[in-house]
């Protein structure tokens, strides 16, 4: 039987050594973890940082910290297999991010000067290129939601300076995007939809209105996701309401349910 791991420890390192220990253990001694891949990890990890930042969002810092062990632990793991294949151990890993955050950050670790956020990510994206980057957009992920992989990219290219130069240009654009797109619409022109056309500026209308949503600060992915969460919470009370009542949301009319809801939203 192994040794049991000793208790909590004060500092980091040696609470993240002991994690170490824990998780060598667990690969060597448990069928289920001695079975895993990098393959087999990743939608767990993937959910795991759903979770975190439900957590996040929902403001519970007891979740934030569960879910950050939980993906601390997929991490050791993906390098503990990495070190069986002989590729990388976790020591590469932790340098490897050390030495790029050090030679990303000049103005900290050089005798470059910056002014403000903005020099930095100028910085941070020139950096990138030099070191091999073919282009600025290349270090956004393929698999990303496309509303995430949408404000990356806007983002990106602001760090080398393509980007509006005042909000009302943003929101002319935004403007310009949603009469194209009611355009594909207007029954006065009496023609058929064009399905892809108006999907096309469909895209197009969302693309401008993530673009005026970073250009003034908002997460366009945090804030559809509060959305979400309060049509969630709302519409949930709507079916509490009638199931107190006895009542079939389906045989409800819109105004008997626009009651609850109307009732929600106070709450």
């Amino acid at each position: 039987m192994p040794h049991t791991p000793p208790p909590p420890q004060e500092t980091p390192a040696k609470a993240f050594e002991r994690l170490l220990t824990v998780l060598h253990t667990l690969r060597t001694e448990c069928p289920w973890d001695r079975k895993q891949t990098m393959e087999t990890l990743r939608h767990l990890s993937i959910e795991e940082l759903y979770e975190l930042g439900d957590a996040i969002l929902d403001g519970n810092l007891p979740e934030v910290k569960k879910e950050l062990g939980d993906l601390m632990m997929h991490l050791v793991f993906y390098a503990r297999i990495a070190e069986e294949q002989g590729a990388f151990d976790i020591v590469d890993v932790l340098n490897n991010v050390c030495e790029k955050l050090i030679s990303r950050h000049p103005h900290i670790y050089g005798d470059v000067a910056v002014n403000n956020e903005d020099d930095v990510k100028r910085n941070w994206e020139q950096l990138k290129l030099k070191e091999g980057n073919k282009s600025v957009l290349a270090g956004v992920p393929h698999s990303l939601p496309a509303l995430v992989k949408a404000y990356r990219i806007q983002d990106k290219v602001r760090g080398v300076g393509f980007d509006w130069e005042e909000k009302q240009q943003v929101w002319q654009k935004v403007e310009e995007e949603l009469a194209e797109f009611k355009n594909e619409f207007d029954v006065t022109q009496a023609k058929a939809i064009d399905s892809e056309r108006a999907e096309a500026e469909f895209g197009d209308l969302l693309f401008s209105l993530v673009n005026y949503a970073r250009f003034i600060g908002i997460n366009p992915e945090n804030a559809l996701e509060r959305t979400n969460k309060k049509f969630i919470k709302r519409f949930t009370h709507l079916e509490a309401r009638a199931r107190e009542l006895g009542k079939n949301l389906k045989e409800m009319s819109l105004a008997e349910m626009d009651v609850y809801w109307e009732e929600a939203k106070k709450l």
